[in-house]
């Protein structure tokens, strides 16, 4: 089963102030935005009525409020979005423990090992969803398949409040008419590539021959194919979650269009994040450079490093390396740097090029600069190239 908040961030928003006896949000003209007037005024979730006007997630307030002058603009709460999906979690692992967290509002549960203790799975998840609903004041859609892609494809058909299903059986009917851009894992710049060679529908693409696919996808051409039958993974990931990187991100003031003038946000950044890796005495083996441009396209390269480290100098000098190979010739409004695949110690391979007294000097250096930030207030020292630069930081 895949369960899925409807519409997470205003129904939770919406929830808080119902309980306070306030209106409800998802009975007007409302949206969930960031700050409009530093540039992140970005559509993050849409009531009912405001989708009736046109307004979609991602787009700007300013266009939102030219479709719908009334608006009402509510800043996001993730606090208390994280208590909310705490809670909805809560309530499902209470019948079974083996849930896979997709995202802070949906999950997919193996039903089959509960099954001979809940019984027909249908009136299992009717059960469920109304005790969310109930308990917690909020609504989900519930998806039932023999697998994971299906049961994704399930929980997105009508909202809201809903329990959809999608068994091997139903795929040709209920699947194959779905427009190509309905299928699970199929994004835009896919979804044009194959409407462009005349694939408009999922069943198009489910009677396609992968090789000739292959000039296009190459090797995504199989699983493409396979997807549109609806075949997909059955396994559950129940595992205990593996510690999280470590990532900061800002929005730019205005568009940059120059690898210049985006390195010394990238070097803040770098100092914000190792500061914070160097706290959890832990290191980072991959460095992961985030750009969103001015169409709020958001893409992602990454770096491994030869050994794993915290030192703010050598993941700046990463971060610049994987920028140099980035497009950004439609102009950039955000920019982030992550840290993954971190590491409670780290095994040294010396390199012939590598200099190990720079490396020292360089930790002594962090590790001094650490402490008089700790001492005097974060802002008693920075990096020269960093004087005229306004970047917001997360210790």
């Amino acid at each position: 089963m895949h369960i899925d908040v409807n519409n997470a961030f205003l129904s939770w928003t919406a929830t808080r102030m119902v309980k306070e006896g306030k209106k409800d949000l998802r009975k007007t003209y409302a949206i969930i935005g960031g700050d409009e007037s530093s540039r992140r005024g970005i559509v993050l979730a849409k009531s009912p009525l405001a989708k009736k006007k046109g307004v979609v997630t991602g787009e700007t307030i300013y266009n939102a409020k030219k479709k719908c002058p009334n608006l009402e603009v509510y800043p996001p709460e993730f606090y208390h979005y994280k208590k909310m999906s705490d809670s909805l979690f809560d309530l499902i692992n209470k019948y079974t423990p083996d849930l896979e967290k997709m995202s802070i509002d949906e999950c997919f549960i193996d039903y089959t090992p509960i099954k001979h203790i809940y019984g027909d799975p249908i009136k299992f998840a009717y059960n469920l969803k109304n005790e969310v609903k109930n308990k917690l004041g909020f609504t989900v859609n519930i998806g039932i398949a023999n697998n994971k892609l299906c049961a994704k494809m399930a929980s997105d058909f009508s909202k809201p409040d809903k329990v959809h299903t999608l068994f091997k059986e139903e795929v040709q009917a209920k699947m194959w008419p779905l427009p190509i851009d309905e299928l699970f894992g199929v994004g835009k710049q896919t979804a044009i590539k194959l409407k462009n060679i005349n694939i408009n529908t999922i069943g198009d693409l489910a009677k396609t021959n992968p090789e000739n696919l292959y000039k296009i996808f190459k090797n995504m051409s199989q699983d493409l194919v396979k997807s549109a039958n609806g075949i997909g993974s059955d396994i559950v990931e129940s595992l205990a979650e593996k510690p999280k990187g470590i990532g900061n991100e800002t929005t730019l003031s205005h568009n940059i269009f120059t690898k210049e003038e985006l390195k010394p946000y990238l070097l803040a950044l770098s100092e914000n994040v190792t500061i914070r890796l160097r706290k959890q005495e832990k290191y980072a083996g991959v460095v992961v450079v985030t750009l969103k441009n001015k169409f709020f396209k958001r893409f992602s390269h990454q770096k491994k490093l030869t050994n794993a480290t915290n030192i703010t100098e050598i993941v700046y000098n990463a971060a610049t390396e994987i920028l140099n190979e980035m497009n950004i010739n439609d102009g950039i409004r955000l920019i982030g740097v992550r840290l993954d695949n971190l590491q409670d110690e780290v095994n040294h391979q010396v390199s012939l090029f590598e200099n190990i007294k720079q490396t020292d000097e360089n930790k002594n250096l962090d590790k001094a600069i650490d402490g008089l930030k700790e001492k005097y207030g974060f802002k008693i020292i920075k990096k020269a190239s960093l004087k005229n630069e306004n970047i917001r930081r997360k210790y």
